[in-house]
């Protein structure tokens, strides 16, 4: 893992020329370069899984949770029951990394510089502190437990900025195991659906007005489905205001893709020798999100062809999510143990903690 010095042991060096090989060929994890035609088979199988989640997502008890989470539980279990076919790889690999980036700059188009203003400075500044400090907290706690740096910096990210997305968007530097991934889409998912149900029974009890609980929810619930879920319990000004302060929430994740990129390039350097092959790339990706939030913020696009990219994104983001799960072995996550299961309710327990002082503070 990245917290182990790369150069300690031979397997540390091949896993690293590897990871090397795999981004000078992303559709392939042999190096070698795949035809266009050997890509459909793995294309098809996670586009038809990103399909039935969207479709089990119109069941009652579903609803509320995104599709890209459905489909790396379908994923997951169509590998561990009946295995990923082997002429299915090269799209699966394609879909976890190419179509991965495509959706993420799509992403931005979510976003405006308006929406953000709406927020405020203060509203901002409690966002981008809750999230720094749920970023730190996890990471430190993930050191003093014993978690992997990677799967430890997964969770951190997936809880501080937007759940799944933030997972896989932040694995594409941290380069993690596609078991890491499962694990911690799995504790956002769990810990953020808890909020979802909780957050609206302490409305009252917190003595929280519309405004404010619409805050703590973008600030602090993991998906942008369970952050719309929860605060709409509390009105439709709760829930607007919610909507627009998590995608203000969103659009922190180009600065930490970058960050942990940049890092992760210098813990790279560091090492030296034949490790140093496996720095990460720039994250150019996270820069056509913000690209696509100036275009956004500039240009007024027809409404229906707004929701129709909303739509395409997540469908998207679910063939990536879906081609995770068709590499994850339940096996492997359970090798993982409890300590980060035990990490992401720390994290959950924290940003809920950490936020809602900083609301009652600024209200």
């Amino acid at each position: 893992m990245a917290a182990q010095s790369h150069a300690a042991h031979p397997a540390a060096n091949m896993a690293g020329l590897a990871r090397a090989a795999d981004r000078a060929a992303p559709a392939s994890r042999s190096g070698a370069a795949v035809p266009l035609l050997a890509l459909w088979p793995g294309l098809a199988l996670t586009a038809a899984i990103a399909a039935a989640a969207f479709g089990l997502r119109q069941l009652p008890y579903l609803s509320g949770l995104s599709p890209m989470i459905l489909a790396i539980l379908i994923g997951m279990v169509l590998h561990n029951a009946l295995g990923t076919p082997a002429r299915a790889r090269p799209g699966v690999t394609f879909a976890m990394r190419r179509l991965l980036r495509a959706a993420i700059v799509l992403l931005g188009l979510q976003l405006t510089a308006a929406q953000v203003a709406e927020v405020g400075g203060t509203g901002v500044a409690v966002i981008a502190l809750t999230l720094v400090a749920t970023f730190v907290f996890t990471t430190w706690l993930g050191r003093l437990i014993g978690v992997e740096r990677g799967l430890a910096e997964l969770i951190a990210a997936g809880t501080s900025i937007c759940g799944a997305s933030a997972v896989i968007a932040t694995n594409t530097v941290t380069r993690a195991p596609d078991e890491d991934v499962a694990y911690a889409v799995a504790c956002v998912t769990v810990f953020g659906s808890i909020a979802m149900l909780g957050y609206p029974l302490l409305v009252g009890v917190l003595d929280l007005s519309p405004h404010a609980y619409g805050l703590w929810a973008g600030a602090s619930i993991h998906e942008i489905a369970q952050v719309v879920a929860a605060a709409y319990q509390d009105g439709a000004a709760a829930g607007e205001f919610g909507t627009i302060a998590k995608l203000s929430r969103v659009m922190l994740l180009a600065p930490v893709v970058i960050a942990l990129g940049l890092l992760a390039a210098r813990r790279a350097r560091h090492f030296g020798g034949e490790a140093g092959g496996a720095r990460p790339p720039v994250p150019w990706f996270v820069l056509g999100f913000l690209g696509m939030v100036v275009l956004n913020s500039l240009v007024t696009l027809p409404a229906e062809l707004k929701s129709h990219l909303v739509v395409a994104t997540s469908f998207l983001l679910s063939m990536a999510l879906a081609a995770m799960g068709l590499e994850t072995s339940f096996a492997k996550l359970r090798a993982k143990g409890i300590r980060p299961f035990a990490l992401g309710f720390a994290a959950f327990a924290f940003i809920a903690g950490f936020s809602l002082m900083l609301v009652k503070i600024t209200a």
